[in-house]
């Protein structure tokens, strides 16, 4: 656990092991994760207002517009008041990402950087638990009975859309989505870069940074 509220976003493209160095910062530190995509999910399964009108732009294969996930983070923030969080998935466009600073000032943008070249081979052999988003790969991250969601044991699945042609076209479309996000942070001198191949590589960069970080606070007295 850290010793002063620490606020941090944490980016990576689709398959960069964001998912995997989250659940090792909350194990490790005791941030709240939130995650946009998570929320809205359970929304639309709990049929909430908010999930039956994201669910109408979800249908129709839409980006849920950014008044709709703004006001759906704001609302899980103002829950972890007093606390450390972690936002992943959020903020996806440079609106979003002034928002957020104009009611919180973080402290880390966490950016992972893995070769495309490498995410291709790896989505390869991953598996999905689609009813909470959990992600399985074989060789690093792997379920404990294989084809099963560690948590429920229900099937896992492999999506259309991991196909590498199709992979290829997600990534740059999300380098092309996130620039204008990374650039506003880079304005601001929040981003951190953490380069490699695997989680196993990238994480003790991860965990340095933020013991240090953590450290300097404490020295400063921003407590």
């Amino acid at each position: 656990m850290i010793s002063k509220i620490f606020r941090a976003v944490i980016l990576g493209a689709p398959a960069s092991g964001k998912g995997t160095i989250s659940k090792r910062i909350v194990d490790k530190f005791g941030f709240d994760h939130i995650s946009p995509g998570d929320i809205l999910r359970m929304n639309v399964k709990n049929n909430t207002a908010l999930g039956k009108e994201a669910k109408v732009f979800i249908d129709q294969g839409k980006l849920v517009p950014d008044d709709l996930i703004i006001k759906c983070v704001m609302s899980r923030l103002q829950e972890s008041q007093g606390k450390s969080w972690m936002l992943d998935g959020f903020p996806r466009t440079r609106v979003q990402a002034e928002r957020l600073a104009k009611v919180e000032a973080l402290d880390a943008v966490i950016n992972l950087e893995v070769p495309h070249e490498v995410i291709i081979d790896r989505v390869k052999g991953r598996w999905i638990h689609l009813p909470s988003g959990r992600v399985y790969n074989v060789g690093f991250n792997e379920p404990k009975v294989p084809g099963k969601d560690d948590i429920t044991g229900e099937d896992l699945v492999q999506r259309d859309d991991d196909k590498p042609e199709i992979v290829a076209q997600r990534l740059q479309v999300y380098e092309e989505m996130m620039k204008p996000v990374l650039d506003f942070y880079y304005e601001h001198n929040l981003v951190t870069n953490f380069k490699g191949k695997t989680t196993a590589e990238i994480w003790p960069k991860v965990e340095q940074f933020l013991l240090e970080r953590t450290k300097a606070a404490v020295m400063a007295g921003r407590l």
